[in-house]
């Protein structure tokens, strides 16, 4: 939706554009750091459009069917139900407006979730206190319309055709086409994919942009990786590259080069795991009656493109349009009836907060856990032995018996008494 950063974004080419229509893309000014999903719901919706705002100009009026493709899939999730609930900007004087979730992710974490628990006690069991933007947002709900976040989602549940994860369907019959690869093959074809934006021109890309719209921010200390463009995948993982530009000699400048290229592969393919992860237990696991079927494409192999994956495709969406059956089977995941996402567990022995069933169990099992259940049941261990080696020596006997002696007298005492 930003301007510029077309070859780290991977934006869709200018002669792609001309094949077919595109929106919602490269509008959004970069120096812009408030930019939600909300807006982003908002404006797809107006330009799909169904209701009584429908106009000419939108998708459905054209008799044409829109494909989001993406990407974010918390954004695509925004288009398919009703889970998220409108915020209003907030006012500062006559002129300034600044977002309110901003001011408050400035704010201390643990401050804002002790906040939180006192007007949503509900929403804040299910929010670690780190995950400072939920917590953020869940506040600036409440504080902008006097309704606890918790409430807003209850309501949409409630209503027909709600599940347990959000509102109802927005549109009518929509499907999921999921393009998926072997594992192996996704990493070296996204490895290759960096490899491709370096020879594009992707270094110039950078310097250009930090130079126009961050080199000021860093000399002021007041760069932000974590809003609007600035965020995007592989901005950031340049930022010693980039600030050290004419500091250093040129051997630490190549290495830096080299280590923001790896980070770069790295959190690329992790951000892909992720993905993958989100239509797992987002859109296959989804309990409820409002879920779209997921057909599954497999692309591993190009070279199969159309019989793999174009051809099957256009197969299920003709069929939907003529209100028939896909041939295709939908994929299946059984869904945990008895999983609980966002139970709240206290691990005291790693002084650590775990959100989730799931997570806990992990937690459980994983190293750290283990090695502090292992230090801990050492020191029990010694603690034991140490008892056991006081109370055979030769002092500690001759303290018993004293002690006993003494007790004995105060029993005689007591009995004169």
């Amino acid at each position: 939706v930003y301007e510029g950063l077309d070859i780290i974004t991977n934006k869709v080419s200018a002669q792609e554009q001309r094949m077919c229509q595109h929106h919602m893309i490269g509008f959004v000014d970069p120096l812009v750091t408030n930019y939600t999903v909300v807006d982003f719901r908002n404006k797809a919706t107006a330009l799909i459009s169904l209701g009584k705002t429908a106009t000419r100009l939108d998708i459905f009026a054209r008799d044409k069917i829109p494909i989001v493709v993406g990407g974010t899939n918390y954004y695509i999730e925004s288009l398919l139900w009703k889970v998220l609930v409108n915020a209003k900007p907030w006012e500062m004087g006559t002129e300034k407006v600044i977002d309110k979730k901003v001011e408050l992710e400035k704010e201390d974490g643990h401050a804002l979730h002790k906040r939180l628990s006192q007007v949503d006690p509900e929403m804040a069991a299910k929010l670690h206190p780190h995950d400072k933007r939920k917590v953020a947002r869940s506040l600036q709900v409440f504080e902008e319309t006097g309704i606890s976040h918790s409430e807003f989602l209850h309501r949409q549940h409630a209503e027909e055709g709600g599940g347990p994860l959000g509102g109802p369907l927005k549109f009518p019959n929509p499907c999921i086409l999921w393009l998926h690869a072997e594992q192996t093959v996704l990493d070296e074809r996204l490895d290759k994919r960096v490899d491709n934006m370096l020879a594009a021109g992707l270094l110039d890309e950078l310097r250009d942009f930090h130079k126009r719209y961050n080199e000021k921010k860093v000399v002021e200390n007041s760069q932000d990786y974590q809003h609007g463009i600035f965020q995007s995948i592989g901005f950031k993982e340049f930022h010693e590259y980039l600030i050290t530009e004419g500091k250093c000699t040129p051997e630490t400048r190549n290495q830096l080069l080299k280590e923001g290229i790896e980070a770069l592969k790295q959190v690329t393919k992790r951000y892909a795991r992720k993905q993958n992860r989100w239509i797992k237990n987002r859109f296959l696991s989804r309990p409820g009656p409002s879920v779209p079927p997921v057909y599954g494409l497999e692309a591993s192999d190009v070279s199969k493109w159309e019989e793999s994956v174009l051809e099957p495709a256009l197969e299920i969406v003709r069929s939907l349009i003529q209100g028939h059956k896909p041939a295709a089977t939908p994929v299946k995941m059984p869904s945990s009836e008895t999983e609980n996402k966002r139970s709240y567990h206290m691990c005291d022995l790693c002084d650590r907060i775990i959100i989730g069933d799931r997570e806990w169990a992990a937690h459980m099992k994983s190293k750290s856990h283990l090695h502090q259940l292992k230090k801990r049941r050492r020191l029990d261990s010694d603690a034991i032995t140490t008892i056991e080696s006081q109370s055979i020596s030769p002092d500690h006997d001759k303290e018993l018996k004293e002690k006993e002696y003494l007790g004995q007298n105060d029993e005689e005492l007591k009995s004169s008494i």
